[in-house]
């Protein structure tokens, strides 16, 4: 036991070393940005759809599921390289990286990329407004909305605390480091705490803050009762990225990947149940406003099960078969994926916009929608980075 636990302590306090690829991570990045462009292709499609009469149930799983895991689990994914990072480069130039990466992306896209996307919206209920009118309206008096982008001034925000916190003490994440080495052979151990914090965490936003309450302060938004689930996210991913991260949950010959059918289980149970949970509220309590506090505690507890379970479904996934042919479909579009995240959201509510007067299948028009929207994104992303400069952003 002295041995194991010496072994441990020096894993944990063993120098990081310069960040290298891995594969599994990659391609569970590259899978979650489809995700995001499925989300976005779908969504007008479904029970709360605004923007298309058409409609499919099936729209409505995948959403439900979507929603429930996507934007966390970039967190999640983002914190993995974070506290390896400030302590390779220190706090100043790490933050200066970030700045370059999400801060001026954020800022471009702000300008350009949004007004774009929701102009396809504006022209469909208000045609008689032109572009300049609807851009300096938007920009100069609300509202501003951010659409995806919100993602980069929120991970930027836990950048920064990061580096306060490594200012603060380099070991501060020391305890989530071992917690990490010791589920690379009991992954249900690491999962049930990862459970038990991100509930604290979010059970009581949802409760106090409810389903659609967002800060907004022009370009600058985000959910107030999921902020401090996506930053439990974020430092537990940290937290496993402090030092050996191969040799940790993560690593390629943990049990994690092995027992990839009980994460399945435990993802499928709560999604369920998160259905009776709607079926509740719509044909029992009668989609009340506000919802009650113990719908509102249930739905949250099924909402975080299967949160943390789908993601560790996901990367049991992509170690599992790390190997196969399919997983390394997503290869070629590695390099790309953060690019089309940046760009697609225009790209998508305009395919809508065009699709909206055709009389076809919801299926047929998400489909088409999609198809089509990956193909452009990574068009447009292969294009922009061919710039001189433009890969250190993109």
């Amino acid at each position: 036991m002295t041995t194991i636990s010496s072994s441990v302590s020096a894993d944990v306090g063993a120098v990081p070393k310069a960040k290298s690829r891995n594969l599994s991570l990659d391609r569970a990045r590259t899978f979650l940005t489809l995700v995001v462009l499925l989300h976005h292709a779908v969504i007008p499609y479904t029970y709360f759809g605004h923007t298309d009469p058409k409609y499919f149930f099936g729209f409505d799983m995948i959403v439900l599921a979507t929603d429930s895991f996507f934007m966390a689990m970039f967190f999640f994914l983002s914190g993995l390289f974070a506290w390896s990072g400030i302590a390779r480069k220190g706090p100043l130039n790490y933050l200066q990286d970030r700045l370059l990466r999400l801060a001026l992306p954020f800022a471009i896209c702000a300008f350009t990329v949004i007004p774009l996307a929701y102009y396809a919206i504006s022209l469909r209920h208000h045609p008689e407004i032109g572009f300049s009118e609807y851009y300096w309206n938007m920009i100069t008096k609300g509202p501003w909305p951010s659409g995806p982008i919100w993602f980069l001034w929120v991970l930027f925000a836990f950048d920064l605390v990061a580096c306060l916190l490594y200012r603060l003490s380099p070991h501060l994440l020391d305890p989530i480091n071992r917690l990490s080495l010791h589920g690379r052979r009991r992954p249900a151990v690491f999962f049930a705490v990862m459970l038990a914090v991100t509930a604290a965490f979010y059970v009581p936003g949802l409760v106090h803050y409810g389903h659609s309450s967002w800060f907004e302060f022009g370009p600058f938004s985000v959910q107030h009762g999921r902020i401090m689930l996506y930053a439990s996210y974020f430092f537990f991913g940290a937290g496993i990225g402090v030092a050996q991260m191969d040799r940790g949950l993560l690593a390629a010959d943990g049990r994690m990947a092995k027992v990839s059918w009980d994460w399945m289980v435990l993802a499928i149970v709560p999604y369920c149940l998160l259905w009776v949970l709607i079926f509740i509220k719509r044909e029992i309590l009668g989609n009340p406003s506000p919802l009650p506090d113990w719908y509102e505690a249930l739905y949250a507890i099924c909402f975080t099960v299967f949160s943390v379970a789908i993601m560790f479904l996901i990367l049991a996934f992509f170690q599992r078969f790390r190997q196969s042919g399919s997983a390394k479909l997503l290869d070629p579009m590695q390099a790309d994926a953060y690019g089309m995240f940046l760009v697609h959201y225009p790209i998508a509510l305009w395919l809508q916009y065009w699709l909206f007067d055709y009389d076809l299948p919801a299926i047929v028009k998400a489909t088409v929608g999609f198809v089509l929207t990956v193909a452009f994104s990574w068009a447009l992303t292969r294009a922009l980075r061919q710039i001189p400069g433009a890969t250190k952003v993109l």
